[in-house]
């Protein structure tokens, strides 16, 4: 109608969903550029890995399994990530340190620290023996201009190892705001 079909390529995969780096892969756009993808993809393998995609199949069967599969996630990060929200609520709740995303679902917590800060809090975390995801990974070419940045991800440690993290990470975020405001 407006002649923008061109412009939206969707892509999506079942790889968080089943077994990383083993999902099968989706990608929606217009007939133009689902050609463009298709003479390039040609070169790039003689096919796609058949028996992978049938174990996908015979595992998550349909919508409904699918569904199901991830309800099992929930169950799992639920705890997860409610850690990480009591740890930022009650030690960084209007404090004017930050702000942090409360997902409902996904695999990532996004914590904006004050500006200039993100390099830094890490450093601190990981000199305390927390590793952390790099600042700026979310941006193009990990280059985050603001340095503020930090993106938890709370889906691999157990909640006891994720609970003394946190106790970590709130007091790194704490300890470096302090310093920029002396």
């Amino acid at each position: 109608k407006y002649g923008t079909v061109d412009n939206l390529i969707l892509t999506a995969s079942t790889s968080k969903i089943t077994y990383a780096g083993g999902g099968i892969s989706f990608l929606g756009a217009s007939e133009k550029n689902l050609e463009h993808f298709r003479k390039r993809l040609a070169v790039m393998s003689i096919g796609p890995n058949k028996l992978n995609q049938q174990r996908q199949v015979l595992f998550l069967k349909n919508l409904a399994g699918v569904l199901a599969h991830m309800k099992k996630h929930a169950e799992i990060l639920r705890p997860k990530f409610a850690m990480v929200q009591k740890h930022l609520e009650s030690e960084l709740a209007g404090k004017g340190v930050g702000t942090w995303s409360n997902p409902k679902g996904g695999y990532f917590v996004s914590f904006d620290a004050l500006p200039g800060l993100a390099q830094g809090i890490i450093r601190l975390a990981g000199e305390a023996g927390v590793k952390l995801t790099p600042a700026g990974a979310t941006y193009p070419y990990s280059h985050d201009i603001n340095d503020k940045t930090i993106r938890l991800a709370p889906t691999f440690p157990s909640v006891e190892d994720l609970d003394q993290a946190m106790q970590v990470f709130v007091i790194c975020v704490q300890l470096a705001s302090i310093r920029q405001r002396l």
